[in-house]
């Protein structure tokens, strides 16, 4: 079986294509599965991307040569028949399917089961060589129901309520706020404040149609304004910052995978955790991998060695790439 898909010094190369998959460094002719940072980079001669991810991807890289098609459709780069298929991760986000000579790859990208509706959900697309996240791939990992977390988020907002506190939840800028803004709306419709960093996803988001509850620009209010018992969501990088200063009485949230853990959110110092993921948990990998009927696995970014070892042990060939992937703690 030759190698549809290889390790380079820029990222994932397909030798038959003669193009890359999601690369952190400059090459001619990117293949973008979705718009986060470590997936999506500056410098690259084109960009073929879904319809769905071109707004996030202008937004966050501005004018570039974007080739851009639709889920599902074929397209010819080298010898190699590409398409691109829902990932469930994010909006617009894909995997890669590549054909060559009648042998299929498919490369994930991030990707998630649960229901999300903010973006199209997870597509299994058969395939020989399956190229899998492992970013929760640990039996730990296993999610709630996203109906649960997000009752006992508004839960929360009304116990810090019935204090006088702000519920300040922090949580991805892209992707994650604007799951819980959409899943909030079975709960009515109360404003949520935003971090400015949030709310210019929120807009990009808007403008693609995704239904969430009202929003507004923390900044747009006076410093003096009172938010207790309100719920303000900020990207975890404003933990700690001068930012959270103009809350008199606050209790913090995260919303991540790692707060399966509970000792995760005792090291981060925040009073709740939810567990709130874009991406898939231990069941919904093998799942997948079972449903793709793929006879090799290969297993990117996150607990490789967990996943390989398993996946030996069941009789799956299974193998590892190193990538630049899945460095945020946001998961």
């Amino acid at each position: 079986m030759s190698e549809l898909i290889v390790q380079s010094p820029q990222g994932l190369y397909c030798p038959a294509g003669d193009f890359h998959i999601d690369p952190w460094q400059p090459v001619p002719r990117a293949v973008i599965t979705h718009g986060h940072g470590d997936h999506a980079r500056s410098g690259m001669g084109c960009y073929h991307v879904v319809d769905a991810g071109l707004p996030i991807l202008q937004w966050r890289l501005g004018g570039q040569d974007y080739r851009v098609h639709r889920h599902g459709e074929r397209f010819t780069l080298g010898r190699a028949q590409v398409s691109l298929h829902p990932a469930g991760h994010v909006l617009g986000s894909t995997q890669v399917r590549v054909e060559v000579d009648g042998q299929v790859w498919v490369a994930s990208g991030d990707y998630k089961r649960q229901f999300d509706p903010t973006c199209a959900p997870f597509e299994v697309v058969p395939c020989d060589t399956f190229i899998t996240e492992a970013t929760f791939a640990l039996p730990v990992y296993r999610w709630p129901p996203m109906a649960q977390v997000i009752a006992e988020l508004v839960a929360w907002r009304a116990e810090c309520a019935a204090r006088g506190e702000v519920a300040l939840l922090y949580c991805y800028a892209l992707g994650k706020a604007q799951r819980v803004l959409a899943e909030l709306l079975a709960h009515g419709r109360q404003t949520v404040y935003l971090h400015g960093a949030v709310d210019a996803g929120v807009q990009v988001y808007r403008a693609a149609g995704i239904d969430m509850v009202p929003t507004q620009r923390l900044s747009e209010l006076p410093s003096t304004a009172d938010l207790a018992g309100q719920l303000v969501i900020a990207p975890p990088s404003a933990a700690g910052s001068s930012w959270t200063r103009r809350f008199k009485q606050v209790q913090q949230g995260f919303a991540s995978g790692w707060m399966r853990v509970r000792g995760n959110r005792r090291r981060r110092n925040y009073d709740r955790g939810f567990q709130i993921s874009d991406h898939a948990d231990w069941p919904d990998l093998l799942r997948t991998i079972e449903q793709t009927g793929a006879r090799r696995v290969i297993a990117t970014h996150g607990n490789i060695e967990a996943m390989v070892r398993w996946l030996n042990a069941q009789g799956i060939q299974a193998a590892g790439f190193a990538t630049h992937y899945g460095d945020e703690e946001q998961a």
